[in-house]
């Protein structure tokens, strides 16, 4: 039987905070408070970890992981998730025990798993944390500030047949590449799950990050098109404010989850991409993932992703789609970037590249 902590805000001085709150001032805690049922997504909770299950770690906001013990004190975001491989779940507390739905620090109510996928780790909410005047903290109270869409910079879109296509290592590779072709470049996550993966990948190439937590979204799933969209001009012009010449852009599940298939369909987000990366972890996805995007009038200039890896999937792939498979390894070339992603650039990025 796990042991409670007596309830208090000092608490929260010896938890374990979360990737998602990591633009929190934590000095900015004044109480807790167990109103549990007006929470929405994006309020910050104080849990203590009653059962470990699927996730054995927590993702830090000092961008590390983190092993967790039953007992362990974590500062967490509620929040929706979306993720065939993994969860979904809800933003909701309705229980004496709660799910821990992501590992970057999402909490919140698993309505449906994967077969294979064990049983979450278990949370017991100790309280939502209270700031100034009485009211609840929510990571949209430390956003960057709200910043018109940027026309001048080149925006590249890394879209995915699925989850685990690839997405990530094609983004961040084809970062590396701008980099080395001569460019000044950042990444952008705009949607997904708060999580420290994709963040780091693209840092570790070289290319400062950001991501929708940094506009107040500890996940986008659900979240207002609307807000979706101020979100990514946002991060692209903080981007581009920062020197970026390029923005390298990852949009996170399959053309088919609900967020990604808007923003295709229509959103100020797909008109304003210069470019789209396809990922793909097999012939099939990468022929499909064509056709999606030619239904709504858009097509990738190149394919990468898993089935990049094999030598007989991408040769299946490039005679099913007539388009070139790239690997990460090309991505990573100077040459490629100049065959493939130079004749895609704005005219002011050229410019300033000349």
């Amino acid at each position: 039987m796990t042991t409670m902590t007596p309830l208090s805000a000092t608490l929260c001085t010896t938890a374990k905070w979360a990737f998602t709150t990591r633009r929190v001032d934590r000095c900015d805690v004044r109480d807790l408070s167990t109103n549990y049922d007006a929470a929405k997504a994006g309020d910050l909770i104080l849990c203590q970890i009653a059962e470990i299950g699927q996730h054995k770690k927590i993702q830090l906001a000092e961008r590390r992981a983190s092993e967790s013990y039953p007992g362990d004190l974590v500062v967490l975001c509620i929040g929706d998730r979306y993720a065939p491989d993994q969860f979904l779940a809800s933003a909701v507390i309705d229980d004496d025990l709660i799910d821990l739905v992501a590992g970057g620090g999402i909490a919140g109510r698993i309505d449906a798993s994967h077969v294979r996928i064990s049983e979450p780790t278990r949370l017991k909410p100790i309280g939502l944390l209270v700031g100034e005047h009485g009211k609840i903290m929510n990571i949209a109270d430390y956003v960057l500030p709200q910043l018109p869409a940027n026309d001048h910079v080149t925006v590249i879109g890394v879209f995915g047949a699925s989850m685990n296509s690839g997405k990530t290592t094609a983004a961040s590779s084809l970062a590396h590449g701008l980099i080395r072709a001569g460019y000044s470049v950042a990444g952008v996550k705009a949607t997904g799950t708060g999580a420290f993966g994709d963040f780091n990948s693209f840092e570790d190439g070289g290319a400062p990050a950001l991501d929708f937590t940094d506009v107040g979204m500890p996940t986008t799933y659900r979240m207002p098109m609307e807000q979706i969209e101020a979100g990514f001009d946002t991060l692209v012009a903080t981007a581009a404010v920062r020197g970026a010449e390029i923005v390298v852009v990852e949009i996170a599940d399959g053309v088919f989850q609900q967020e990604t298939r808007a923003i295709l369909r229509s959103s100020t987000i797909r008109d304003r991409l210069d470019g789209i990366l396809f990922a793909a972890p097999d012939a099939l996805s990468a022929l499909g993932g064509k056709l999606v995007l030619e239904q709504v009038g858009l097509s990738p200039f190149a394919i990468s992703g898993m089935v990049s890896c094999s030598p007989l999937a991408a040769a299946e792939a490039a005679e099913a789609t007539d388009l070139p498979i790239v690997s990460r390894e090309d991505l990573r070339s100077p040459d490629t970037i100049m065959q493939h992603v130079a004749p895609l650039m704005r005219r002011e990025t050229n410019d300033v590249a000349a």
